[in-house]
């Protein structure tokens, strides 16, 4: 038989007890983990009363755990309202808590709203969980800031207080409905960055985590979206085929108008039509689904991610029905000001208040019944843009007619200047044989300037520099190259106002295909057709509220070269006159018309000829 040790209790002195406490390492338990066993829900900190349980938002444990990945330094939640946000920091807060005590600031929109979400939703959710309540030191914790027996401390602060925004270090950042938070001023910086500025003592095992619903495409959570090192997306399995699928609105389909019924009637009937089989989704098919789904990346812009983006939207929260998505839209569709709020708070998405929008699909409407590389009967004159980028030379070579009629005959991408040349010095045909040369180039000299200059200057038969420039209140402005010791120094520069003419590119593009539009060529390629529309006017606001009108990238990162070698061609195509070409005819021309005798062809440049070829022949 073993024999049994008997042990004297030994009672630990509190200064030591205090030391071990300081130094024990967290559980191994993730941000959800904790969740599940010391959360509780009650009717003062959510509408759901009870513990909590991950199934009813899976979706929520995969932007929690996040916390616990060492790499990770930055968090972004792009969200609609009611999908859990706000419960999701306060398990994070209640897991640093717990498990990892450090300096915490959590900041809100405005002061009266951080004492507001203290006192109805943070404090409690710390005095309904036993671990967090015996913590938690109530003699000297005030309206901004809780204080916990374990040397840690939550500042809550508002944005609109820069002066507690930069008074501290801090480990850990909460960053609550940025895009409500105040602009940058001249007396103090942005913020966000201001707060982020407070984490730089923690460089190494920092954590910011970054969530609001979105408002303009220009406001801080969706530009951190674009920006981030990887973009996650939800996906579910359909109950049907099985396959995985991103919860879309386009997807969800109601009864139509013609059917008399009412648009509440309408909405009623509304479900979920699964993209990849067709199957109908309804409601009850929705908490499976989600218990199912994972997080997938969508995008990744860098091998080492420290910056996760999480982007979802209404149709996967278990407390909203899809016919409660159909009535919202159906009631706010012809309100402008409810349609910002749907598209905000429901779909998680930017609002643009969009005023020209082109498409991909549009471009490829616009084809005509000419291959590449062949002139129209109808033009009188062909013009060319270059977009000048650091490995690549985007080129486009535009036909012209009476009253703006254009169409793109040709286009591609370059690798030097000499491949640049031999281009533009071709001889073009129409399908009749009548020959055309391009008549004038505008060529970007904003990132190489010298060399497009130097280039410009040989070339100045046919090609011109050219530099984009703030609105002025004429399209194009003829300047002089100013530049002492450059080649081209005193040669014409072209300052081009480029919305302008992305106006004209937009508007022409919708017009039917005949005069006066905006055309390309048959087959043409889809990586043009998109790189065209990359932009789109938007309305945006300063940090005074003004509204302006301006051209923005679709998507961050996206490539815009072959738009601006077509704002090129087409002001070049003013420089040299289209705009009068129909004052050559006696009476009106409209596309088709026999076309005026052809420009006369230019000489073809010859390498390393550096005497003057004449007329005359006296070089025999």
């Amino acid at each position: 038989m073993a024999k049994k040790w008997r042990f004297r209790k030994y009672t630990v002195p509190a200064y030591i007890k205090a030391a071990l406490d300081t130094l024990k390492p967290p559980e191994n338990i993730t941000v959800s983990e904790w969740a599940e066993r010391h959360r509780i829900l009650t009717s003062k900190a959510s509408n759901i009363a009870g513990s909590w349980r991950n199934s009813v938002t899976p979706y929520l444990v995969g932007i929690m755990d996040e916390f616990n990945n060492w790499e990770t330094e930055e968090i972004v939640f792009v969200k609609p309202s009611q999908v859990g946000a706000t419960e999701t920091e306060i398990n994070m807060l209640g897991y640093i808590i717990d498990q990892d005590p450090a300096p915490t600031m959590v900041v809100y929109p405005a002061d009266d709203l951080a004492r507001s979400v203290r006192k109805n939703r943070i404090i409690p959710a710390i005095m309904d969980a036993k671990t967090l309540r015996t913590k938690y030191d109530d003699r000297n914790s005030g309206d901004n800031e809780l204080q916990f027996r374990n040397d840690m401390y939550i500042a809550l602060v508002g944005s609109n207080s820069p002066g507690d925004l930069a008074s501290r270090p801090i480990r850990f950042l909460f960053l609550d409905e940025i895009d409500k938070y105040p602009a940058a001023s001249k007396k103090e910086a942005d913020p966000i960055n201001l707060a982020r500025e407070r984490t730089k003592t923690f460089k190494s095992n920092r954590k910011i985590y970054y969530t609001s619903t979105p408002t303009l495409r220009t406001g801080h959570i969706w530009k951190l979206k674009e920006g981030a090192d990887a973009e996650k997306h939800y996906f579910v399995p359909c109950p049907h085929c099985g396959r995985s699928i991103e919860l879309k609105f386009a997807q969800i389909k109601w009864p139509g108008s013609d059917t008399g019924m009412s648009d509440a009637d309408r909405a009623e009937l509304a479900s979920y039509i699964c993209q990849e089989c067709g199957g109908i989704i309804t409601d009850q098919h929705k908490p499976a689904m989600l218990r199912q789904g994972e997080w997938r990346t969508v995008t990744q812009r860098a091998q080492i991610v420290r910056r996760v983006a999480f982007w979802i939207n209404t149709l996967y929260s278990p407390f909203t029905r899809f016919s409660d998505i159909a009535r919202e839209f159906l009631k706010g569709k012809n309100d402008p000001d409810a349609m910002h709020n749907f598209i905000n708070s429901w779909l998680a998405e930017p609002w643009e208040d969009t005023k020209l929008k082109t498409s991909a699909e549009l471009v490829q409407e616009r084809q005509t019944d000419l291959d590449a590389y062949v002139v129209p009967e109808w033009a009188k004159a062909l013009t060319a843009g270059v977009d000048v980028q650091e490995n690549c030379l985007y080129w486009t070579i535009r036909a012209w007619g009476d009253f703006l009629t254009s169409q793109n005959i040709a286009h591609g991408q370059a690798f030097s200047f000499a491949e640049i040349t031999r281009i533009m010095n071709l001889e073009y045909h129409t399908p009749s044989g009548n020959p055309f040369l391009v008549a004038l180039a505008l060529i970007d000299s904003g990132d190489q300037t010298d060399a497009v200059y130097d280039y410009c200057a040989v070339n100045i038969e046919w090609a011109l520099p050219c530099k984009g420039t703030a609105a002025m209140l004429s399209h194009y402005k003829l300047s002089t190259v100013n530049k002492s010791g450059s080649k081209a120094f005193g040669m014409n520069l072209v300052l081009v106002d480029g919305g302008k003419y992305k106006d004209m590119i937009a508007s022409r593009m919708r017009r039917e295909n005949g005069q006066g539009s905006w055309m390309v060529h048959k087959g043409v390629d889809l990586e043009y057709c998109e790189q065209v529309t990359a932009e789109h006017k938007v309305a945006t606001r300063n940090a005074n509220g003004k509204e302006t009108l301006t051209w923005t990238l679709k998507e961050s990162h996206a490539d815009n070269h072959y738009l601006d070698a077509e704002v090129y061609a087409m002001a070049a195509a003013d420089v040299i006159g289209v705009r009068s070409f129909f004052l050559q005819n006696n009476t009106p021309a409209e596309p088709g018309a026999a076309p005026p005798p052809p420009p006369k062809p230019r000489e073809q440049p010859q390498e390393n000829s550096w005497l003057p070829q004449t007329g005359d022949g006296w070089l025999k």
